[in-house]
């Protein structure tokens, strides 16, 4: 028991016991209990992270982990350009679409037959025009290399199924058709004649297709 005050005015302060006694009823035990959780919950889960919404200490390194995995491997351009196959050469008896037919007044750059070589040539050979660039900026166009100037499409056998005009009207595209054509027929390898092509256009103009090399 502790006393307090004067002597002559003492008063008597029983002190209140920190336990419950047996007479307690029994929801001060209930609330004693939640008090703990609760306490205990907030203790593992600090307040400024679930006001704000920040991940406890075990969410970063789980995502940062998860995140370090590439999800694919690039692969460069050149090495695109050089996996692609040729379209297929079509069977020698394939029947060439006729041309289409000239604007009144269309003035030919070369010889009706020069251009008509230059056109059965790029037809039949897609696996030289194809790795020969082209000169006259058609790249602009979506051309990718000289065979392009003058087939649009090709069927499944690759054969012709539709002719690009554009080359009727090239001086360039028609003179590099032929020149290839030439030296082919002559016996240069498809690399030959990319490397003869080059060496005699480069040094005249600017631009060029993004044509591949040969396989």
């Amino acid at each position: 028991m502790i006393l307090m005050g004067t002597k002559k005015n003492r008063q008597r302060i029983t002190p209140v016991s920190s336990s419950p006694t047996a007479s307690s009823p029994p929801w001060i035990l209930i609330g004693g209990v939640l008090a703990v959780t609760v306490l205990s919950v907030f203790a593992l889960y600090p307040i400024s992270s679930l006001q704000t919404g920040e991940e406890t200490d075990l969410a970063p390194e789980t995502v940062t982990e998860a995140s370090s995995e590439p999800i694919s491997q690039p692969i460069s351009e050149p090495e695109t350009l050089a996996s692609q196959p040729s379209t297929p050469k079509p069977p020698p008896n394939a029947i060439l679409p006729p041309l289409p037919p000239l604007p009144a007044g269309f003035i030919l750059p070369r010889p009706a037959e020069a251009i008509a070589d230059a056109y059965a040539f790029a037809a039949l050979n897609p696996d030289v025009l194809e790795f020969v660039p082209c000169f006259c900026g058609c790249e602009r166009s979506g051309h990718r290399g000289n065979a392009d100037c003058f087939v649009q499409s090709r069927n499944a056998d690759g054969s012709v199924q539709a002719w690009d005009t554009h080359g009727m009207a090239c001086t360039v595209c028609i003179d590099v058709a032929l020149d290839s054509a030439q030296l082919r027929r002559s016996g240069a390898s498809v690399r030959d004649v990319r490397v003869a092509i080059e060496n005699k256009y480069e040094s005249r103009f600017s631009r060029k297709t993004p044509t591949p090399q040969p396989h």
